[in-house]
């Protein structure tokens, strides 16, 4: 089940204000690990989310349009 592209444009606005907060350099210690720790969480639910949705288009198309690393013999 896919988790849609507004979840997607969601994980994807919170990474980058998390982000900005890194880079700002006002967060301190403990506070910067649970942040990195977010991003990285998030990047991987984005990661997971993009390949779920190429898997779904490469299921869609046509034995003739499947890239051959895709194929199945």
């Amino acid at each position: 089940m896919s988790a849609g592209p507004e979840t997607l444009r969601g994980y994807v606005e919170e990474l980058e204000q998390v982000a900005a907060r890194l880079r700002s350099g006002e967060v301190a210690g403990d506070d910067a690990a649970t942040l990195v720790e977010r991003c990285a969480e998030l990047a991987g639910r984005i990661s997971a989310e993009l390949d779920r949705e190429a898997r779904g288009v490469t299921a869609e198309l046509p034995l003739d349009e499947v890239p051959e690393q895709e194929r199945l013999l």
